[in-house]
C-alpha cells in the first residue's frame, strides 16, 4: 500500500475532470471507491474540498491518501538492480503499448500493509525508454502465476482496464487439482461471497441467497486415476478466487491451496505444495487494433508436478474452444 501523495497535476491534463484524472492515471481505482474517498475529504485538490466533476489545472496538487492501485505515472520509486534485473527477467512479451509478465507464485501484484516487495513497486524499472510509469491494469493473486499484463500509457491503460471489466479479454488458467471431477468437462455456476473463514477471518465461498453470479467453464486434460487431475479453467466472471472456490465446488481443490482445503493430502514427495493454479493464456483486444494472444510458461513448480505425474502440456485442448460460451 503507498504513503499519502501529493501529486502536482502535468500540463498535458490541464482541464481535464478529477475523475477523468484518476481513470488515467489510476485504471484500476474503481469509481465507487473514488467516489467514497471523495465524500470522507480523503480526496483534496489545494488542500480544499473537491468533486468529481471539478476541472484541474496544470500545478493544483492533488491529494491521492494510500490506494492499493498503481502509482501515477511520473512517480518515480526507486528499484534496486536486482529487483531490475528481476522483473525485466518475467518479460515475455511487449510492444509499445503493454507488457506483459510471467508473474511467479508467491509475489504480491500490489503491496499492503504486510506485503514490501510486489509487482508494482517494481515497475518504474520496465519504463525503459518511455516517458510514463507502466501501470496495472488487472491483478492475479499473490499463489498465482501465469499472464499478468501492464499498460506502458496512459490511454493504453484505460482501454486495457475496460477490456478486462467488460469481459473482452479471455483467459484460461491451468489447475493440478487432488482428485477426479465428474463430469469431466463442465460449467459451474455457483455465486460467491465473504463468508466466515475457518480461522476467524473472512474468505469466499457459495452464496446462493447474496452472492455475486459467478461462472465457470472447465475440462479435464489428463488426470492420474482418481488420485490427481489437470484441469484448464475459463472464468467467464471476474469474483475473488472464483477458481479456488469453483474447484472445491467440484470437490477436486487446487493442490497447494491450503486456504480453501486446509486438510489437504499431501501427494508430492517433497511434502507440502505451492499452489498449482497458472493463468496460461491470454486472449485481449490490443489497444492499437488487432487481438494480443499470449501464453506463459509452466512455473517450475508446476512444472516438476508435471513430470513427476505425467502430464503432457500437448493434451491440453485449443483455448479458443471456450470463448465461444456465453455467461
Amino acid at each position: 500500500m503507498t504513503q499519502v501523495q501529493f501529486v502536482v497535476v502535468a500540463p498535458k491534463d490541464d482541464g481535464i475532470r478529477l475523475d477523468r484524472w484518476f481513470g488515467r492515471h489510476y485504471p484500476t481505482l474503481k469509481n465507487g471507491m473514488l467516489q467514497r474517498l471523495l465524500r470522507a475529504k480523503n480526496i483534496r485538490v489545494n488542500r480544499l474540498k473537491a468533486s468529481a466533476n471539478q476541472r484541474l489545472s496544470a500545478g493544483d496538487e492533488i491529494r491521492v491518501p494510500p490506494l492499493e492501485v498503481s502509482l501515477p505515472a511520473g512517480n518515480k520509486q526507486a528499484v534496486s538492480p536486482a529487483d531490475a534485473a528481476f522483473i525485466r527477467s518475467l518479460v515475455i512479451y511487449q510492444d509499445n503499448e503493454l507488457i506483459v509478465l510471467n508473474k511467479p507464485a508467491g509475489l504480491a501484484v500490489q503491496g499492503g500493509s504486510k506485503t514490501a516487495r510486489h509487482i508494482d513497486g517494481m515497475l518504474e524499472a520496465l519504463r525503459f525508454e518511455s516517458d510514463e510509469r507502466p501501470r496495472l491494469v488487472h491483478r492475479l493473486d499473490k499463489e498465482t502465476s501465469g499472464v499478468l499484463v501492464v499498460a506502458r500509457t496512459a490511454a493504453a491503460a484505460a482501454k486495457l482496464t475496460k477490456a478486462f471489466a467488460t469481459r473482452t479479454a479471455h483467459k484460461v488458467y491451468w489447475a493440478v487439482v487432488v482428485g477426479r471431477p465428474k463430469p469431466a468437462a463442465g460449467r459451474i455456476d455457483a455465486p460467491l461471497s465473504k463468508v466466515p473463514g475457518p480461522g476467524g477471518g473472512e474468505q469466499m465461498g457459495v452464496d446462493f441467497e447474496q452472492g455475486r453470479r459467478a461462472v465457470t467453464l472447465y475440462r479435464t486434460a489428463d488426470s492420474l486415476g482418481k488420485k490427481v487431475s489437470w484441469l484448464e479453467l475459463s472464468p467467464l466472471t471476474g469474483r475473488t478466487h472464483q477458481l479456488r472456490v469453483h474447484c472445491r465446488v467440484l470437490n477436486t481443490p487446487i493442490l497447494g491451496d491450503y486456504k480453501y482445503d486446509s486438510d489437504q493430502e499431501n501427494i508430492l514427495p517433497d511434502g507440502q505444495a505451492k499452489m498449482h493454479l497458472h493463468a496460461r493464456f491470454l486472449s485481449v483486444p490490443h489497444p492499437n487494433k488487432g487481438t494480443l494472444e499470449v501464453e506463459a510458461p509452466l512455473p517450475p513448480h508446476m512444472r516438476e508436478t508435471f513430470d513427476f505425474f505425467g502430464f503432457d502440456e500437448g493434451k491440453a485442448g485449443d483455448p479458443h474452444d471456450f470463448f465461444t460460451k456465453e455467461c
